[in-house]
């Protein structure tokens, strides 16, 4: 902005025929651009980016009928999320009828598992290590980097300037762009060095949490002894293979987490309810 007005100060200072004004106009348009282009999202636009995303989830595929089940997988997420360094987010976690194996983020603070998910768990520190893997692509905002990477990030940012001052069809345009977007993401998944991130920050996120930080090796391992079928077949697809996810966490986590041995690795509620 302060280079901004210098040259609109220094234009002004001139005699009319030593500049163009066209020139003038369209060089503060090209700088306005610049700034917008490398400007952050902010976090409530974020979160509304990832409620209109979390929406389009559960579009396809409605949460499982049972309040009791939604409230406890909320708690235990809603309890790992305050150990992370954004606790302050608007949480929700669920479970969606769906039989595939999968679990989604999206910006903000949605986290989604899916029914079929669920039920190939064994034990509620398996559930956390689930959830703390997916709070960890909030934390680093995975997908959001890779849908402004995706639409660019000029374009993601003219979106979030209008996003909630828009009504009618441009606002319906900018939240098709955006939901477009994340559609391929969830299709494509992350770069794999996002997923080897995510699994070594949701390790260190469910120990905080009293967990067993072997809860997500144990699902890992799960995964890697499952067959290949339909009900497999976008988590693999857009995943590292699971074997590989294990190799990369046995390597960092090494033997620092053996200690805990105080750590939740089941309950009984959680067998209750998976029922």
């Amino acid at each position: 902005m302060r280079k901004l007005l210098l040259t609109v100060m220094v234009a002004a200072a001139l005699p009319a025929s030593a500049f163009d004004l066209g020139k003038l106009i369209k060089g503060v348009e090209t700088l306005k651009k610049a700034g917008d282009a490398v400007r952050e999202i902010s976090e409530p636009e974020e979160v509304q980016m990832g409620g209109d995303l979390a929406a389009t989830l559960l579009g396809a595929s409605p949460l499982v009928n049972d309040a009791e089940l939604q409230q406890y997988v909320n708690r235990v997420g809603m309890w790992l999320a305050q150990q992370s360094e954004r606790p302050g987010l608007p949480w929700k976690f669920g479970v969606i009828d769906h039989p595939n194996v999968n679990a989604f983020a999206t910006p903000g603070g949605h986290i989604l598992i899916t029914r079929g998910l669920l039920q190939r768990l064994r034990s509620e520190s398996e559930l956390a290590g689930v959830l703390a893997h997916e709070i960890a692509h909030v934390l680093r905002k995975h997908h959001l980097s890779a849908i402004q990477k995706s639409l660019g990030t000029a374009v993601l940012g003219d979106i979030a300037n209008q996003y909630a001052e828009n009504t009618g069809k441009r606002r319906a345009e900018n939240l098709a762009k955006v939901v477009n977007g994340g559609k391929e993401l969830y299709l494509r998944g992350l770069d794999k060095e996002d997923e080897f991130e995510a699994d070594r920050m949701g390790v260190v996120i469910a120990a905080r949490g009293g967990y067993n930080p072997y809860g997500l090796v144990g699902v890992l391992q799960t995964l890697a002894e499952s067959p290949a079928d339909g009900a497999l077949a976008l988590m693999f697809k857009t995943h590292p293979s699971a074997n590989d996810r294990i190799d990369r966490l046995g390597s960092a986590m090494g033997e620092r987490l053996d200690g805990l041995d105080k750590a939740v690795d089941d309950l009984p509620r959680f067998a209750k309810l998976k029922k």
